[in-house]
């Protein structure tokens, strides 16, 4: 298959969405699901260790792996149409 150059374009922006989106999983610590609460222990001086749900966002690699899924449809379809017609 010949690439021609909007083709190109889109390829770069295709990687670079794939990439930022990594870059961002990796961010938030790489976690395999996303989670809305992570799980704060705190020192008391009269209870001692306590622990307590904050609410907190942690990206998951399935929100990732959905994100890159649809980049990628986007771009099989725009790279579709253009295409160089013989």
């Amino acid at each position: 298959m010949k690439v021609n150059a909007k083709q190109k374009k889109v390829l770069l922006i295709w990687l670079s969405a794939i990439a930022a989106a990594i870059l961002i999983w990796f961010s938030f610590g790489g976690e395999i699901f996303t989670k809305t609460q992570v799980l704060m222990e705190t020192n008391d001086e009269i209870f001692g260790g306590t622990k307590a749900w904050k609410n907190q966002f942690v990206l998951g690699l399935d929100y990732t792996l959905g994100f890159i899924g649809m980049v990628t449809i986007i771009t099989v379809f725009i790279m579709w149409r253009l295409k160089t017609k013989r």
